[in-house]
């Protein structure tokens, strides 16, 4: 342990070697499963999609069905042991810290993640069986039903005198970011990118298409991707276009990231959990998206899944990590998103 509390490899086992081995072991889990009949598919969908349970591969219409209780018991069985057993062997009590701090195999493994978030209480959405949708609804009311708790809500119109809604486009982005080189690092070094079913490695990447593409013409590869800004400068730039939703309360803070998304038509996110610390909302500012909203495994029988489109003009608010949640691009216009956490 260095006196900056940095783990020195040259006095045990270093962090990456520890990340290997644990996901050597997931792998070797995850095959196993794969042998047994399950894809990897199948256990997303067991984990996650409410009520739902799927035939053993090679053995549908044959009545052998996996309940999802059966296969969280089986990781749980199964997967624990073999993280319990590497930390007894590899970590010490003095580098067990880097394992919090830095949840290499954590933050990128689905059944670990489902595996260690804390139970939800599924009571707010007892009986909710669609998203509330407002035309127009005040701060107090905002906090009353929606702001912090697991109850989603749509406001329709909410970004009419937005300037974003005439001015964001690829080239604009395209533009900006190529005139703010340091900020496309910082997407790859501090933030993130998110490539979906594309092919691009980072931002810089994507805004290399051809324009014939980027404006999903007739016979191009479609394209989805997202990113999340930590430039100020952009930030700066960006929020000349936006303002904090109105329905907010005045006491409310934005995160200092801006989270966006762009492209379409067809699947936009697949189905999956934030680990980010606040709710947060995302405004539509051109064309329309469908979200689809299952609750949590331990909610599965109180709460429904839930389904919503979001037109340009609204802003939808939502616990993202209260809620699993996929996305599917409307053809029409390139669908363009802007959102942040809040408080």
């Amino acid at each position: 342990m260095s006196s900056n509390g940095k783990h020195d490899a040259s006095k045990g086992i270093n962090r990456e070697e520890l990340c290997r081995k644990l996901t050597e072991e997931v792998r070797k889990l995850r095959d196993k499963s794969h042998r047994s009949g399950l894809s990897s598919a199948e256990l997303v969908d067991l984990l996650t999609k409410s009520k739902s349970k799927l035939p053993r591969r090679g053995t549908a219409g044959k009545g052998s069905l996996i309940s999802k209780a059966k296969v969280r018991s089986l990781v749980l069985t199964l997967f624990l042991p073999i993280v319990l057993g590497f930390s007894i062997v590899y970590f010490r009590q003095e580098i067990w810290s880097y394992f919090v701090e830095d949840p290499c195999l954590i933050s990128s493994s689905f059944v670990l993640s489902e595996m260690g978030r804390p139970l939800a209480s599924c009571e707010l959405c007892r009986n909710l069986t669609a998203v509330p949708v407002y035309e127009s609804i005040t701060p107090a009311e905002f906090v009353a039903k929606h702001a912090y708790n697991i109850r989603p809500a749509l406001v329709t119109g909410a970004t009419i005198t937005w300037t974003a809604m005439e001015t964001f486009s690829f080239d604009y982005f395209k533009e900006l970011y190529g005139s703010h080189p340091d900020a496309l690092r910082a997407v790859e070094e501090e933030c993130q990118f998110f490539p979906y079913n594309t092919e691009f490695i980072s931002l810089e990447d994507a805004f290399q298409m051809s324009p014939e593409r980027a404006a999903l013409n007739d016979g191009e590869k479609k394209w989805y991707f997202g990113w999340s800004n930590c430039d100020p400068l952009v930030a700066e730039e960006l929020r000349r276009h936006y303002e904090r939703p109105y329905f907010l309360p005045e006491s409310s803070e934005s995160s200092a990231l801006d989270w966006i998304f762009m492209g379409g038509p067809g699947k936009g996110a697949g189905i999956h959990l934030d680990n980010v610390a606040k709710p947060s909302w995302q405004a539509q500012l051109s064309g329309k998206k469908t979200w689809t909203l299952l609750p949590l495994p331990e909610c599965e029988n109180i709460c429904h899944e839930l389904k919503v489109t979001v037109n340009t003009g609204d802003i939808i608010v939502l616990d993202t990590n209260q809620w699993y949640h996929t996305t599917q691009i409307h053809p029409g216009k390139i669908s363009i998103t802007i959102g942040s956490e809040f408080d």
